[in-house]
């Protein structure tokens, strides 16, 4: 029992190189096999490094080596981590507490936070579901998440979600190496454009759903039809919207401040950049809340079309029912039984009461058409 503690002290050291400060995540394994790490790579002069990677891929805590030795920045692109997969990431690079709970947990408000040298931003993707037909149960749109760590010499991104893959932006970065040369704030600018056009091209498909509806409602119904059959698709369609809205409405005030207020960590060039962002997302935010109000009125028309046809087959009905009730008030007079009656007796009595009921009856009939109850 007496050389335990000399054991530990010579073990120790090389626990430190091939295994993690936190349990649960393996540094030294590829990250890219039964793991959450999607890719991970250094880039120094815009350029991926290729020689820091050499025949395997980089573990985070080697990315993070390397970038501190030869400079540079790492991005380490995760997908759907567990707590326990991102225990040991969030330990190599001390990212807070609490912005690691939040890129664990899905589904929150899009913003922008500030954890010592680290900015914490939280994007909402959106993904158009293509649909032959709208229904009062399609599914318009799709949300996802991407969490993104910005520090001085790495950038995390953490995806949650099936859509809104990465791949694609890493690779277009990769083609322009003067904007990645830039650092950090180049991936987030890139990543929040990315996210903004996706906005942009929903918007657009959003907008021809709302446009068949809007036609569907105001065209002429076909005969035998009946009027306000659209209100579950536009309300179906409203959900969606509203879920597109709250995507992007929060994200406004995170735009304008990297826009806007300096910050150590966002190059001054890149800012600019930002600019092009928020006011494209400001346009999407209009044409959003401009959906929101439109459903809202070809809501309110639709069920106004239903009110006003259910009030015309009121008319109609009321109309036969004034009709019918003269022949039912004079048969009704008649079947009384009584035996002094006018008319009883007469040869051409029967006639002259069935020529009664009939003028009467066209007249009404007539009167009502007139006046457009008929």
């Amino acid at each position: 029992m007496s050389m335990l503690p000399y054991l530990r002290a010579a073990v120790r050291p090389a626990l430190r190189r091939s295994t993690p400060a936190q349990p649960g995540y393996d540094t030294t394994r590829d990250p890219s096999a039964d793991s959450a790490v999607v890719d991970c790579a250094v880039y120094r002069d815009g350029r991926r490094d290729v020689r820091a990677q050499g025949v395997s891929c980089l573990t985070p805590r080697e990315a993070l080596r390397e970038v501190r030795a030869d400079g540079g920045f790492a991005w380490i692109g995760l997908h759907e981590p567990t707590e326990a997969e991102f225990a040991g990431i969030a330990a190599v690079f001390g990212l807070h507490p609490l912005a690691v709970e939040d890129a664990v947990h899905a589904h929150q408000r899009p913003k922008l936070e500030r954890y010592d040298d680290t900015l914490f931003t939280v994007f909402k993707t959106i993904h158009y579901v293509e649909h032959a037909e709208l229904t009062a149960t399609s599914e318009v749109v799709e949300t996802g998440e991407v969490m993104c760590f910005t520090g001085p010499d790495f950038v995390i991104t953490v995806r949650h979600g099936g859509h809104g893959s990465l791949k694609g932006l890493r690779h277009r970065l990769q083609d322009d190496p003067a904007l990645l040369a830039k650092g950090p704030s180049a991936v987030l600018h890139a990543l929040a454009d990315h996210v903004v056009d996706g906005y942009i091209a929903v918007a657009a498909a959003v907008q021809d759903d709302i446009d068949e509806v809007e036609s569907e409602v105001f065209a002429a119904p076909a005969k035998g039809a009946a009027r306000g059959g659209d209100a579950g698709r536009i309300y179906q369609l409203k959900r969606e919207v509203l879920e597109f809205k709250r995507a992007v409405s929060p994200l406004l005030r995170p735009m304008e401040l990297l826009s806007e207020r300096p910050m150590r960590l966002v190059e001054p060039d890149i800012q600019k950049y930002f600019r092009d962002v928020a006011d494209h997302l400001a346009r999407v935010h209009e044409q959003v809340v401009g959906f929101d109000e439109l459903l809202n009125s070809i809501l309110q028309a639709n069920l106004a079309q239903a009110t006003v046809a259910q009030n015309e087959d009121m008319r109609k009905i009321t109309s036969w029912a004034a009709i019918i009730a003269v022949p039912t008030m004079i048969c009704g007079v008649y079947g009384m039984n009584f035996e002094h009656m006018p008319e009883l007796q007469w040869r051409y009595g029967y006639p002259m009461v069935m020529a009664a009921i009939a003028g009467t009856c066209f007249t009404i009939h007539r009167a009502l058409r007139r006046n457009g109850w008929l």
